[in-house]
């Protein structure tokens, strides 16, 4: 693939993102997009959750399966490693846009809060929780994230260069705000049906399990003492910091950061 073909890929696959992204957004908040998680003729309960779990499972294994080192060495024995990221962005998207036409609305109210101040603030945290994702994804450099910082990188015969393990502004306070950002956003909603409480526990869940037995192992492993250390002084999902426990014995000097990157 030429280096062209590889930048328009990259923009693309950006492209297909932030429509996902900005979809999101109105699919799980139930306005301005043509289908929402609680639109729809409903039919079956029992039939709309195996259908609804089978779509959240899907995204769950290409997202976790994908950004695994194994995955991306045998994909990148195919591509270009310029466009693995923004491969793995693409399909990421794809799932997503699969999940909102096929999900079966579960209309069925489990609360609903009727006060205009206490929806009002409902309403700021969804907004404020959008807002933290997308603040925490430049902080670690957005462009990275989502691929077009290598196809661009690729464009200009420049050698991919990584960013190194960093800690900035929200990182300081948690370890994985763009997750936590997403978590605020999916459970704030004055109007909770059974198909959004659906959502919001398996997106939950999964946050959860991808963090913890992937995503930390993989950055323990990668970094060592110095992502074990940010470890004991920072919570993963609460903006409270820990005071530091002595160093671990053994502790590795020579560790090479290999840029910290949320599975979002």
């Amino acid at each position: 693939m030429s280096k062209v073909m590889s930048m328009i890929y990259g923009v693309v696959a950006y492209t297909a993102f932030l429509a996902s992204a900005v979809y999101a957004i109105g699919f799980i908040g139930g306005f301005g997009v043509p289908k929402t998680i609680d639109s729809g003729v409903p039919g079956d309960v029992t039939s709309a959750l195996m259908v609804n779990a089978m779509l959240l499972g899907l995204f769950a294994v290409q997202h976790t399966g994908m950004a695994r080192q194994t995955f991306k060495r045998w994909i990148t024995s195919f591509i270009p490693a310029s466009i693995e990221r923004s491969t793995y962005v693409l399909t990421s998207s794809l799932t997503l846009i699969v999940m909102y036409v096929a999900w079966q609305p579960m209309p069925q109210v489990i609360w609903n809060v009727e006060g205009t101040v206490a929806r009002g603030v409902i309403w700021t945290m969804f907004a404020s929780g959008w807002l933290i994702f997308l603040a925490a994804s430049f902080m670690i450099h957005h462009f990275d994230l989502f691929g077009l910082r290598q196809v661009w990188l690729s464009m200009q015969d420049k050698p991919y260069t990584d960013l190194g393990f960093r800690t900035p502004g929200f990182y300081r306070f948690v370890r994985h705000p763009i997750q936590a950002g997403f978590l605020i956003a999916f459970w704030s909603t004055p109007t909770m049906t059974l198909g959004h409480l659906v959502f919001s526990m398996a997106t939950t869940a999964y946050i959860f399990i991808a963090v913890l037995l992937f995503e930390e192992r993989d950055l323990a492993r990668n970094l060592g003492e110095t992502y074990r250390s940010y470890q004991r002084q920072v919570y993963g999902f609460l903006p409270l910091r820990r005071f530091e426990q002595p160093r671990l014995s053994g502790a590795r000097s020579d560790d090479t950061a290999p840029g910290m990157r949320a599975a979002a």
